[in-house]
Order: structure tokens, then sequence, then C-alpha cells
């Protein structure tokens, strides 16, 4: 389920806060019956009319993305800087970020126009495990992962409970390399955790998401996602299994 206010928007009917204004003014029926109410939520089964026209059931699509660094995770930006969209110009299709990536942090990145489909990987009661890389300033000891392994307070709570693993560490450069697996999607998380216990990351990329991996992907290529692996990634949200 999805606002009719978000699916106007995502359908390309008019910004977000004109179809807002359009449903107040009772120009939208839904499944025959005029809505004003800005709450209502519908489906892709919902018949939708604006000003008398049906709107037309877009074909949903569903894409793997390497983002590069240097990206930001939007449809546009206001300062000209290159969005993940740019790597889908030949899509006909308004598509857009399920969740997002620091503009600095590479990795895997879902793209759909299915409005459901993006709530439900990115509501906080789903957990879907997101696996990280982080080139970190200096080598963490044991017990200080075990930190984050444990949750860790950051300035908006405690951090849910991560699995961490150092991969290497160079004590000539001062750098270690660690996984880090989470579930939660806070706004520079990964990035506060570690400095919470005194390593900054210098780079970040995102590996995984539940099973999906980068394999086979260069920096800025793409994928389609198959059938089956978008009904497992509803099953894996819907369920609980987060992997």
């Amino acid at each position: 389920m999805e606002r009719l206010q978000k699916m106007l928007a995502h359908a390309g009917v008019a910004s977000r806060r004109k179809a807002e204004q359009m449903i107040l003014d009772g120009k939208v029926r839904v499944n025959g019956k005029v809505i004003k109410e800005l709450g209502t939520k519908v489906s892709s089964s919902d018949t939708i009319e604006v000003e008398g026209v049906q709107l037309e059931k877009e074909q949903k699509v569903y894409y793997l993305l390497y983002k590069p660094r240097g990206v930001i995770s939007a449809v546009s930006d206001d300062k000209n800087r290159k969005v993940v969209t740019d790597f889908f110009e030949d899509i006909d299709k308004r598509i857009y970020p399920v969740g997002r990536l620091d503009y600095d942090t590479s990795g895997l990145l879902i793209m759909t126009n299915d409005g459901e489909f993006a709530n439900i990987l990115t509501h906080p009661k789903y957990e879907i495990d997101k696996t990280y890389v982080a080139r970190l300033k200096g080598i963490p000891e044991k017990d200080e992962l075990r930190k984050l392994e444990r949750g860790i307070k950051l300035e908006d709570g405690m951090t849910a409970p991560a699995k961490v693993k150092l991969l290497s560490g160079d004590n000539k450069q001062g750098k270690g390399i660690v996984q880090i697996t989470i579930h939660e999607g806070r706004n520079r998380q990964v990035r506060r955790m570690f400095e919470a216990i005194g390593y900054p990351v210098q780079k970040l990329s995102r590996e995984q998401f539940g099973f999906l991996t980068l394999q086979g992907l260069n920096a800025g290529e793409s994928r389609q996602l198959t059938a089956h692996e978008v009904k497992l990634l509803r099953v894996m949200a819907e369920t609980g299994k987060r992997h």
C-alpha cells in the first residue's frame, strides 16, 4: 500500500505537493469514489482517476545498480550533480532509489517504480541485512569491534547489534578494513558507528543487500532483478528472514 499523493507523484501526474492539492480539491477518484483525505492508501490493484482521466497502470521494473562514489541517491539535484537516475536514461519508466547511499559511499542500490515494494524494503520493522566494507583510519581492536556488535549509543539512540569482522590491517599505513552487517538504515549510520569508537571511515561500500551482491557488475553498471529475486525480497521482508 502507498499514499495516494505519493502514487500520483511517482506516476508523473504532478509534484507531491500539487497532487495533495488536487486530492483536497476533489479532483481524484479511487474505484469511482472521490477521495479528499491525504492519508488515503492505495495499491496497484485500485483504479485511480484524476480529473476524469484514468491513471495508466505502469509496468513495474526492478534494477540493481552499482552506485559509484560521487553520485546522489535521488532523481534530481538542485546543484546539478550526477544522480542515480542518470544511469537509466534509456528507461522510459519513472524509477527512483529504494533508500539511499551517501554521496561518498559506493555500492548496491535497488531502483524501482514500485512504491509498495520500496516501502517494504525500507520500513524499519522489515529487517533486511545490509553488508558494508569500510576502510578505516586505524586498526580497531577486537574489544572495540565488540562494542559495535553489542550496539553502540549514537546521538539518535542505541544501534541494534551488528555483525562485525576485521578483514585486514596494515600497521605500516595505519589502516584497517572491516566488514559490518546491519539491518537499520539511519543517516550515515555506518560512518557514525565507526566514528563513535574512534576510527573514521575513509572509504565505504555496500557489498550486499539481503542475498543480493554486486557480482558481475562494475561501478555505474546495473542489471534487472529477476522475478524470483523480487519475490524472495518480499518474502524476506514480510517473514522477517533477514538474509
